[in-house]
């Protein structure tokens, strides 16, 4: 009887032992639980956060960019009083894609590189007719995104501007190239010219552009561009590439 009642006790401990880590598993499988549904809920947070933050930083950027490309514009124009008719009728398409496309968060590659063009234009009167201004565009329209909004409106502005700023205009080799392609789904622009040999004057605030460029490129499109300058026998080239097909790819991937 002795032994019976031994045996009962060892089984109703081993049970009880049992029945304890059960317990302890359960508890440490709701912890788990909790803990993932709170990780995800922290993820979504920072998520949200990281968007606030990107959306504050290129309103910020946007809001120096706009004054500063009023005010190169104007001043073209200003200085060359005798070509301002030709020159208002292109500011008019400019002053439209400002007020109103470059609010959106995105455009359509047409309608960037219709706008480049037009600001092209407007800097023309700043050369002589002599000048060597080349402006080509490869582009094939037939490509599913070319009118899609996927580009960031006057992505192109800071390398144009640049090329010139810093151009010799007085040189008899001297000449600006501007190339826009759009293939495969991917957005380029190469811009380039001789430098100049006389030293620009830093202006306080200068640079807005550059830096501008390059953080609303890492912003909006993180690893979907590539951004090259450099200088080869006093030619300075500048090389965008955006891949518009795989940001997209990673929009809807995102669920954005």
């Amino acid at each position: 009887m002795n032994k019976i009642q031994e045996n009962n006790g060892v089984i109703y401990m081993f049970l009880a032992i049992i029945m304890i880590l059960i317990i302890a598993l359960c508890y440490l499988i709701y912890r788990l639980i909790q803990s993932g549904k709170a990780k995800e809920s922290v993820e979504e947070k920072f998520h949200l956060l990281e968007m606030k933050v990107n959306t504050l930083q290129l309103e910020t950027l946007e809001s120096k960019l706009n004054p500063h490309l009023f005010k190169n514009i104007l001043n073209s124009i200003q200085s060359h009083a005798y070509q301002t008719y030709f020159a208002l009728d292109k500011l008019a398409n400019v002053l439209d894609y400002i007020l109103y496309e470059s609010q959106k968060k995105f455009v359509s590659p047409k309608e960037e590189i219709e706008f480049a063009l037009n600001l092209i234009e407007i800097n023309k009167i700043k050369v002589s007719p002599l000048f060597e201004l080349k402006v080509k565009t490869k582009i094939n329209e037939g490509e599913m995104l070319y009118e899609q909004r996927l580009l960031a409106p006057l992505i192109s502005i800071d390398l144009i501007e640049n090329a010139f700023k810093h151009a010799d205009l007085q040189s008899a080799d001297a000449f600006i190239s501007v190339l826009f392609e759009f293939k495969d789904n991917c957005f380029y622009l190469t811009v380039s010219n001789k430098i100049s040999d006389k030293k620009t004057l830093k202006k306080e605030r200068s640079g807005i552009g550059a830096t501008t460029l390059e953080q609303r490129l890492k912003i909006i499109y993180k690893n979907q561009f590539k951004l090259d300058k450099f200088v080869e026998n006093d030619i300075y080239i500048a090389h965008l590439k955006i891949n518009l097909l795989e940001y997209k790819t990673q929009m809807l991937a995102a669920g954005r």
